[in-house]
């Protein structure tokens, strides 16, 4: 899923439609309050330093091995004194501007009304070949300490939102039950299943027989003495969860859920859930179904940046709600399926920050959580390498190195698919060309794992040298034509070389036809066919979906699953992995072919260890927690 405007956009289309939410409502109400929150990333005292720092908490053979930095003593080793914040606090008092340092130094979140934030940074609205971009000044002793100011909005591109309402026009696809009745053809989970038996078709037994998870299950490890963090920009209904927990046999206790708002106000929040229900809100619940069922013990941090009654954009929200997650250090482990744009500076929404400027800000908080211990988890994506409807490869943001980047496979499955048997007969790369491509082509809905090469972010240090890192083989199999994707005709086999930060890391399965089940409730509008107006009822959707917003946080709950059993967390994963697949017995499942195996566009390589389809491949969680256990 992609935060861009103000509305939730959906990476995979068929999310969405498996519940048949069919209408969304957008929640900026039309009087938004006028107060809004800037975010002002500083620099390190020492940025090359700190990634070294970052690094060596996770080389055996250094000294800063685990030796895991609280945000305090962060702040002493790396982020601005608190001479130099209290400078920024004086200044923008003058202002009327609440400034509030995060733990750690390392950047400031601004409060006040947007005429305030404006007149304290001198704000003008700069219009150059067509797009609007903001000077800021700030006085030079301070300005020398800035690496982006995020979510400035001149006042002339204020946000004045009505209402909307906006329709959906369904795109699933129609089944038939003409061949056999042994084969699934429904979206829907069978509800008369229970427990582990429910879990094992569509839930955390799935996951965890899939990627041999169970060992540690057999161990006593289920996350407890750990907590899971999940951004996201929706609250949570808690009885969903329960709902949800019930069906599937999973721990109720509702006391290991926190609700965290770093934004807007809880009541704000809640008002905005209560509307109707949108796909933020349905991304949040699953989010939190997935990584509270894999981690049954483990408590659940849900961490809101709802922006509805604020003029904050969403790019500052993304970076807040991070921020706050990652300066409190409750969580040890952090995921999120949203991203607040594309790494393409001509779609990029904050005209304060430039896309690259937002990409350096983002990495170094995530250095400050890999410092702090902390592993984070972002899902790729539902579209292969076109995240935007464009025929140039484009991602998600942010393909920071340090993050753990999810990709998506499809498990074996036999399904009856528009009146006809599809089959797969061995997990392989997400990448749905197959299964109905003339309704996919219709739509241009066709769905596979974020994959590629990355656009800001060069090559990190643990991916030099790893077979199959920056050389790729592809197959055109979608061409751009006409404003939307569609089968080519004639594909041909591509080979080539990249230059930059290679994703995903791993993957699991995340194809919605080997997909899990979710359930959320809330107002729902759908259009009378006599009147054609928006009516509003009261629904609870059970449904069965993909996308590596399921896999991403089964992933972050199986960190917890392996923490819950150590002294230390095993921290920032990108370099002990990498080392990892290169060791014998190694704890990944390559998925190499060449061959009906692809992201829509990545294949695998024969032979190599990676692939920018699926990464180092599926992981055997059993195998995982032993190299991590053997480095102490």
């Amino acid at each position: 899923m992609i935060l861009r405007g103000r509305q939730l956009l959906m990476t995979a289309l068929g999310g969405l439609l498996a519940f048949g939410v069919g209408t969304a409502i957008s929640t900026h109400p039309a009087n938004a309050a006028k107060t809004t929150i800037v975010n002002v990333a500083l620099k390190p005292t020492n940025e090359a330093d700190l990634t070294n720092y970052v690094y060596d908490t996770v080389d055996p053979t250094s000294a800063q091995f685990h030796q895991y930095l609280t945000p305090e003593e962060f702040a002493d080793k790396f982020g601005q004194s608190d001479s130099a914040v209290q400078l920024f606090k004086d200044y923008l008092k003058r202002y009327h501007v609440q400034t509030q340092a995060y733990p750690g130094n390392l950047s400031l979140k601004l409060t006040a009304t947007t005429t305030n934030m404006q007149k304290a940074f001198k704000a003008k609205a700069v219009k150059k070949d067509g797009k609007t971009t903001t000077a800021y000044q700030l006085p030079g002793q301070l300005s020398t300490k800035v690496v982006a100011v995020i979510g400035l909005y001149p006042k002339q591109s204020a946000a004045n939102n009505k209402t909307k309402k906006t329709t959906k026009k369904a795109t699933t696809h129609k089944h038939s039950a003409t061949l056999s009745a042994d084969l699934s053809t429904t979206d829907k989970p069978d509800t008369r299943l229970v427990g582990n038996a429910f879990s094992k078709k569509y839930g955390a037994a799935k996951f965890a027989n899939a990627y041999h998870l169970n060992t540690l299950y057999n161990q006593r490890l289920q996350g407890q003495g750990q907590r899971i963090g999940i951004i996201n920009t929706s609250d949570v209904r808690d009885s969903d969860l329960v709902t949800y927990w019930h069906q599937a046999g999973v721990n109720d206790d509702l006391n290991r859920v926190q609700h965290i708002y770093p934004v807007d106000s809880k009541a704000q929040a809640q008002k905005a859930m209560n509307v109707a229900i949108q796909a933020s809100q349905m991304e949040a619940t699953l989010d939190a179904q997935s990584a509270s069922s894999v981690a049954p013990q483990a408590g659940i941090d849900l961490y809101s940046g709802d922006v509805s009654g604020t003029r904050t954009s969403l790019p500052s929200s993304h970076y807040a709600t991070f921020m706050t997650a990652i300066s409190g250090n409750r969580d040890q482990q952090l995921t999120s399926s949203m991203a607040p744009g594309f790494e393409v500076a001509a779609a990029w929404d904050d005209p304060s920050a430039t896309v690259r400027q937002y990409s350096h800000a983002f990495n170094l908080i995530l250095e400050q959580a890999a410092a702090q211990g902390i592993t984070v988890f972002q899902a790729s994506g539902d579209r292969g390498p076109y995240a935007q409807s464009s025929a140039k490869e484009n991602h998600l943001m942010s393909t920071s190195p340090y993050q753990v980047l999810v990709g998506g496979t499809t498990l074996p499955y036999q399904k009856i698919i528009a009146n006809k048997v599809v089959t797969v007969t061995k997990e392989r790369a997400w990448g749905d060309t197959y299964s109905s491509p003339a309704a996919d082509t219709k739509y241009s809905s066709f769905s596979g794992g974020g994959g590629g090469f990355s656009a800001l972010n060069p090559t990190p240090r643990y991916q030099q040298g790893i077979s199959g890192v920056n050389t790729f083989r592809a197959i055109n199999y979608l061409t751009f034509k006409n404003g939307k994707y569609q089968l080519t005709k004639h594909p041909r086999v591509i080979f080539g070389t990249g230059h930059s930060r290679n994703l995903p890391d791993v993957a699991g399965n995340a194809d919605r036809q080997t997909g899990y089940a979710s359930y959320v409730s809330g107002q729902r509008y759908s259009i009378n066919a006599k009147t054609h107006k928006a009516v509003k009822v009261t629904a609870k959707l059970w449904g069965v979906d993909g996308g590596t917003s399921f896999t991403t946080p089964q992933m972050a709950a199986a960190n917890a699953v392996i923490n819950s059993g150590r002294r230390t967390s095993v921290g920032f994963w990108n370099p002990q992995i990498y080392r990892f697949a290169q060791e014998s017995d190694s704890p990944f499942n390559v998925l190499d072919d060449a061959d009906n195996n692809d992201n829509l566009y990545y294949t695998g390589q024969p032979g190599k260890l990676y692939n920018q389809a699926t990464g180092l491949g599926t992981i055997n969680f059993e195998k995982l927690n032993s190299k991590f256990s053997d480095e102490g």
